[in-house]
């Protein structure tokens, strides 16, 4: 919670070139599966909530953006590629994704759903299995070291990783 006791949100790319802060009331979260967010996510789907743009502060540098369409823009990361924001005559939209706890925005509408791909329905069925246990599989993963950004803030003077 902020001073003014506000809810806080805050988040950024995978490399943490771009980092965001919300100070306020999220909007309404979904998943779309419209073609377009397929490919700008390179996903099933995108997951975005709605966010007005008087409570979003970018903390350390900014998306760069992509018209999608005559209407829409999509920013992302330049550095590591990672997608941000949604942004439509209607307003601006973050990727779920890329909050520090997406766990505290869920889903409440599913749009774009002519382009649904017909598996998404039966993920929740496939066989699953942690990190670690992918090991005897992956064994590159007991060594691997992530450099990925914290989910979490960071000092002004961080730096992403090569």
């Amino acid at each position: 919670m902020s001073l003014d006791n506000k809810p806080v949100y805050t988040g950024g790319c995978q490399c943490g070139a771009v980092r965001f802060r919300v100070e306020g009331a999220l909007g309404r979260a979904s998943i779309c599966h419209c073609r377009m967010c397929q490919k700008a996510f390179g996903a099933f789907y995108a997951p975005l909530v709605n966010v007005d743009d008087d409570t979003i502060r970018w903390t350390r540098g900014e998306p760069s953006r992509f018209a999608s369409s005559d209407l829409v823009r999509r920013g992302f990361c330049s550095a590591c590629g990672t997608p941000l924001t949604y942004e439509a005559p209607d307003g601006l939209a973050l990727a779920i994704g890329a909050f520090d706890d997406p766990s505290t925005v869920a889903p409440i509408l599913q749009f774009g759903t002519e382009a649904k791909l017909a598996y998404v329905d039966r993920l929740h069925q496939l066989p699953a299995r942690g990190t670690a246990d992918d090991t005897a599989d992956a064994p590159f993963l007991d060594d691997l070291v992530s450099n990925q950004h914290p989910d979490h803030e960071t000092d002004a003077d961080w730096k992403p990783k090569p």
